[in-house]
């Protein structure tokens, strides 16, 4: 079969296209013929050795795709033959909260992931995917969507009728804009182009701001807000606009820290209005499960930007790096 694997390398040169001999399902484990699958900014972090200390090589590639069971082991009760599924994110974080002790195994990252033709996995670390989602749009889901919906759905989950902030039209930020709405929350979303601002509404935003308009774009919430604030942000863009995110956050507010793309300080007095600052990392197998039981109620189907055939992996991701792109970059086998 044909994988991509992350070869020791930095940046680009990292990812290889090689073959590896076709697996075979093990006791317990599912076989999946992958079908699609999407980038995640945290891709470009592992490139470019920016990714917690890990350096995978000879690592398959990625985290998030979806494909159909083509074969299943012995004693495998979960799933059957012609089964819609999506590997997990973590390939050991099954529920409840994640320890320090145990922490999850990251595929395309400590483990191998699932850029690759086949897939051999446990069956406990897959979950069915939506029925009205396209194999294209399921592979959108297991790292950006689970993150947003830890954020907004964790241990003190979004109400109907609070606000949510989100930052930027990536992943993330996209799919918390199709949660938050889909839970009856008023959604205000930044960007710094008004054509990604306009698309966004249509996803379910209720205000927008463009950034560029409004550099300090904290006091534009609270005017929006009449002075409160909002009861969640889905932070993505780290020390950059952390402190204006801060500023943006009612009190007894919460904001989730999703992304780092840059370092910076931020003053412990800003948080004393009972305001919480709380890492994501991703999320557990039953959080996918509860996510998806949201989507398929709801019928939320993510925004995908770009496709990229097979053979054009490095484009993928070279495309993804030069932040040009709205929603989630994939990948199709048949592109």
């Amino acid at each position: 079969m044909r994988v991509y694997e992350l070869n020791g390398a930095r940046g680009l040169e990292s990812i290889a296209l090689t073959n590896r001999p076709d697996p075979s399902p093990l006791r317990g484990q599912i076989l999946i013929r992958m079908r699609a699958w999407s980038l995640n900014f945290r891709d470009l972090l592992i490139i470019n050795d920016n990714y917690g200390g890990l350096k995978p090589d000879h690592v398959i590639a990625l985290s998030d795709g979806a494909g159909e069971v083509i074969a299943v082991g012995a004693d495998v009760r979960r799933f059957k033959v012609g089964d819609r599924v999506s590997p997990t994110f973590s390939s050991s974080w099954i529920a409840g909260p994640m320890t320090a002790t145990d922490p999850p195994l990251n595929r395309g990252a400590s483990v191998d992931g699932v850029l690759a033709e086949l897939v051999a996995c446990d069956e406990n670390h897959a979950v069915r995917i939506p029925a009205h989602l396209s194999y294209q749009e399921a592979a959108c889901l297991p790292c950006a969507a689970v993150v947003a919906w830890n954020a907004l759905f964790g241990p003190r989950p979004l109400l109907s009728g609070q606000t949510v902030l989100t930052l930027g039209t990536g992943g993330v930020s996209t799919f918390a804009i199709q949660l938050a709405s889909a839970a009856g929350a008023r959604v205000i979303s930044t960007s710094s182009s008004d054509t990604k601002l306009n698309a966004i509404r249509k996803l379910g935003a209720s205000e927008t701001i463009n950034y560029r308009i409004f550099p300090e774009w904290q006091d534009e919430v609270l005017r929006l807000t009449n002075g409160r604030g909002v009861d969640h942000v889905v932070e993505v863009g780290g020390g950059g606009t952390i402190e204006r995110s801060v500023a943006s956050t009612a009190v007894g507010g919460q904001i989730h820290m999703v992304g780092a793309l840059s370092t910076g300080t931020l003053s412990p007095r800003s948080l004393i209005p009972w305001k919480t600052l709380r890492g994501i990392m991703v999320g557990s197998r039953a959080d996918h499960e509860a996510m998806n039981n949201m989507i398929a109620y709801h019928e939320i189907r993510p925004l995908i930007g770009s496709v990229f055939p097979f053979d054009q992996v490095v484009e993928a991701y070279r495309y993804l790096e030069s932040a040009a792109h709205m929603g989630k970059v994939v990948i199709e086998l048949d592109a």
